[in-house]
């Protein structure tokens, strides 16, 4: 309930009406006359301005009128700039912004948990086995020494195993890994080839040639032999083994490969094939258990082929 000292309802609405009618009339009241004679000349010209339009407005309102047109009552004038107008806005617009910034939070977490678990958690396992694999080098150098001290007599064999396991420590200790690893590969290389066991058999069965002829491009005056062979370990698997082609100069990994020999082995093993198709001395070479190289029937020589 209003209380006594509020103006009631209609002459508030009829000063609004008076202030925004003055606000048309200002501009014209104010080139006519002095600042002085301005209040007066106001509530005249509107109650003229009333009377045509047949409202009878009392002098009170209309002087109440101007009054309130110099303090610019009824006028909105927004909050000036300031930080607490900011936070405000901020407030306000919260539903707009904290929506972006949920989903800006959430592509953030993705991105951070993808890089953590594809390219961080990754790079530190590597790095983890990398320094667990350095740490281990010493001791595994010294088990592939005593490994191969174990495996042959030959003393030129040891001293060569000694030899890779100096320069890996040496290498460990001036920082250098890849040559430490090196050592490593060329260690366990040794080891395996001295483990290696197998014959180098004659083929001579359906589709693959016993034997082969070449002319040299180097001397086309000479002959060269080649017997097709293949290497059989004991349990009569066929090994696949690294051949350098004197033909080309080109390392193959290859099941079988043409061994030259001289004329006579050539010449003994296409006459033992053709009695009845089968060679009866098959065996052309043989690599033990301890031994680096093959041993090689007589006659074998130094060269091989791996196409024909």
């Amino acid at each position: 309930m209003a209380s006594k000292t509020d103006a009631p309802l209609d002459d508030l609405m009829m000063a609004m009406d008076v202030v925004d009618t003055l606000r048309h009339e200002e501009g014209q009241v104010t080139k006519e006359l002095q600042a002085d004679q301005r209040d007066e000349a106001m509530v005249e010209r509107l109650r003229r301005v009333y009377a045509s339009q047949g409202i009878d407005v009392p002098d009170h309102i209309l002087k109440a009128g101007v009054e309130d047109l110099k303090r610019d009552r009824f006028v909105y004038a927004p909050p000036s700039a300031g930080f607490q107008r900011t936070l405000a806005m901020v407030y306000i617009s919260r539903g707009t912004w904290s929506k972006w910034l949920a989903a800006a939070a959430g592509v953030l977490i993705v991105v951070i948990a993808a890089w953590y678990f594809l390219v961080s958690l990754p790079q530190q396992r590597a790095e983890a086995e990398l320094l667990a694999r350095l740490q281990a080098l010493p001791g595994t150098y010294s088990e592939l020494v005593s490994r191969i001290d174990g495996l042959t007599e030959d003393e030129a064999t040891r001293a060569e195993a000694n030899r890779l396991a100096d320069d890996g420590k040496l290498a460990l200790q001036d920082g250098n890994n890849e040559k430490a690893f090196k050592a490593e590969t060329d260690l366990r290389a040794l080891s395996a080839q001295l483990q290696e066991v197998f014959k180098v058999q004659i083929i001579s069965r359906e589709g693959v040639p016993t034997g082969i002829e070449r002319i040299p491009e180097a001397n086309e005056d000479a002959q060269n032999y080649y017997i097709v062979v293949e290497a059989v370990d004991p349990d009569g698997n066929i090994l696949k083994r690294e051949i350098l082609s004197e033909e080309n100069s080109t390392v193959e990994m290859v099941d079988k490969w043409g061994q030259r020999v001289s004329e006579a082995i050539y010449v003994a093993v296409r006459r033992d094939k053709m009695e009845d198709g089968i060679v009866q001395k098959g065996t052309l070479g043989e690599k033990l258990r301890g031994e680096r190289e093959i041993k090689w029937r007589t006659g074998v020589q130094d060269g091989a082929i791996t196409q024909w």
